[in-house]
């Protein structure tokens, strides 16, 4: 009988190495199948947290570890807070300091903007602004309050002062960073490309520092509630600071906690809409836009 020839003979052992190999190929060739959580699941699971500490808070409450002198339930702070906006207090007081937090924001924005752009491009005007400007930064709140108050009284022009001021500096800051941050390299090319200064600007060097500016956009609009609820215990007759005051002399806590609660939903509110201003202008940025 004729004997197969070495080549036409099958080797087991190589046979085996190349199934072997063959299953590594498509293995490494295949998608990853790991759990991932799509974009609601994930919003759902950052309220998760809160929810729990407010279901806790809840239970501690009604079994009479909290003392609802110190810290009410929160059933009990949302019938305040349903009893206070059918009466249109609420809507009152909220609209008020929406209204100041939104003048002072777009007053300070502009300044903040206008000069960190100035101090960004010019080292000149960096001499005689920024040292300046950096100063006045470090003064507390409390510390200019007195002053502010001589300027402007305790009307409305003291509290959109404060709440400008506070805008201004993180604008500021991050404006100029993020001009002085654009690479080098692409101003360049633009030149090369024969692009005027102004085209330069508006194509180059301010679509590059957009992040750090809408990052400072996210910072001032912490810091604009937090000037407003300073602005707001001196002399105040409407607004969530007053509101805040006025329940302290009758020793409302359901008030004063449900202003508190207000206060972090804008907060939460004023941050999710800048992020959404992030997604809309930086989609061309690879580390925004559908990755976050």
């Amino acid at each position: 009988p004729l004997c197969p020839t070495p080549d036409s003979r099958e080797d087991p052992v190589m046979s085996l190495v190349n199934s072997v190999a063959a299953e590594a190929r498509t293995y490494s060739a295949a998608p990853a199948r790991g759990f991932r959580l799509g974009p609601n699941a994930l919003i759902a699971l950052s309220w998760l947290v809160p929810l729990l500490i407010l279901l806790l808070w809840e239970a501690l409450a009604r079994h009479g570890f909290i003392e609802p002198q110190v810290l009410p339930a929160p059933s009990k702070v949302a019938a305040t807070a349903y009893k206070l906006t059918v009466s249109g207090t609420l809507l009152w007081d909220l609209g008020v300091s929406l209204l100041r937090a939104a003048i002072g924001f777009a007053i300070g924005g502009v300044i903040g903007f206008a000069l960190g752009t100035a101090v960004g491009f010019s080292r000149l005007a960096e001499a005689f602004i920024d040292r300046s400007v950096q100063m006045v930064r470090a003064i507390p709140f409390l510390a200019v309050l007195p002053l502010v108050i001589v300027w402007f009284g305790v009307g409305e022009g003291q509290k959109i002062f404060l709440v400008a001021l506070g805008v201004a500096f993180p604008i500021y800051v991050n404006t100029t960073l993020g001009i002085r941050q654009v690479d080098p390299k692409l101003v360049e090319l633009g030149r090369v490309q024969g692009l005027g200064n102004w085209e330069l600007i508006r194509r180059i060097i301010l679509p590059g520092a957009l992040p750090s500016i809408l990052t400072g956009v996210r910072f001032s609009l912490a810091t604009a509630w937090l000037a407003l609820v300073v602005a707001e215990t001196i002399g105040a007759q409407a607004g969530l600071g007053f509101l805040a005051l006025d329940a302290r002399e009758f020793l409302r806590t359901d008030v004063i906690v449900l202003t508190v609660v207000i206060y972090a939903l804008i907060g939460v509110g004023a941050d999710s809409l800048a992020r959404l201003l992030e997604r809309s202008l930086l989609r061309w940025h690879p580390n925004y836009g559908a990755a976050r």
